[in-house]
């Protein structure tokens, strides 16, 4: 595997004890990218796997005015299933929610400064804004949306696969993400993070809330600013979501993403 730029994303914004992922930086690091072959590497290893010939998984199409139940669950956990119903909305695009089984959206700030505020709906699930991580950009330019770990992550917008594959976390942890070109704002990036296995690659058309995009979420091995209104232990992991107007230039901030 060849070593090439890879942006060391840190638009998650995750970690209560730092704003270590408040930087984007650019490094060199052997990277997956789903396009012909999806290659994964891991400490002391590297697999690489064909992908599968068939096209992206579109599952039934989900019956948005079917009601939200929530369910208390064993451990008392608080989960409302809903058919990946709408969240927010931001310059015309409407965002659904990345599992069938949620039990918070939090709204943060985003670290690129091209994110755009949403603006959340009424059928969110337990929307929460968080409080601010002083950054310039708006109060729910990002979102993390807390998951059933049980769960495929399905898509959260119409539109063209830009990208799609693995990248590293913070110089240390393997973590998935995808990006898409939206039909219902040509240009922009809805990006989502902290996904565990892709199911789809650079071209694929994608349909909101019926194609899948992972079998899951990643499970982060640290704790997420978001875990503080838990209504469970352990704390659910949560896939992020934002839209960037790529237009407005990044500044990202000292310390590489590293730190």
């Amino acid at each position: 595997m060849a070593l090439v730029p890879v942006a060391v994303l840190a638009l998650a914004g995750c970690t209560t004890t730092s704003d270590r992922e408040a930087v984007v930086a650019v490094v060199m690091e052997p990277v997956s990218v789903t396009t012909a072959v999806t290659t994964t590497t891991t400490t002391g290893a590297t697999t690489t796997t064909a992908p599968p010939t068939t096209s992206p998984v579109t599952t039934d199409t989900p019956d948005p005015a079917a009601p939200p139940v929530a369910v208390a669950q064993a451990d008392s956990r608080l989960v409302t299933e809903q058919a990946w119903s709408p969240f927010a909305t931001v310059g015309g695009i409407t965002l659904r929610h990345t599992s069938s089984r949620v039990e918070r959206v939090g709204f943060h700030e985003a670290n690129h400064d091209g994110a755009r505020q949403m603006e959340p709906l009424s059928t969110a699930v337990a929307p929460w804004t968080m409080e601010s991580r002083d950054r310039l950009t708006g109060s729910r330019s990002a979102a993390d949306v807390v998951v059933d770990p049980a769960v495929e992550i399905r898509s959260p917008v119409s539109g063209t696969v830009l990208e799609a594959g693995t990248y590293v976390l913070y110089c240390d942890y393997s973590d998935d993400y995808v990006v898409i070109d939206p039909d219902d704002h040509p240009g922009w990036r809805v990006k989502i993070l902290h996904i565990d296995g892709v199911q789809v690659g650079a071209g694929d058309t994608v349909v909101a809330g019926e194609t899948v995009l992972a079998g899951g979420p990643t499970q982060l091995p640290f704790g997420s600013q978001v875990d503080e209104v838990r209504t469970a232990d352990p704390a659910w992991p949560h896939t992020h979501v934002e839209v960037v107007d790529p237009s407005i230039p990044d500044i990202p901030a000292p310390g590489g993403g590293c730190n």
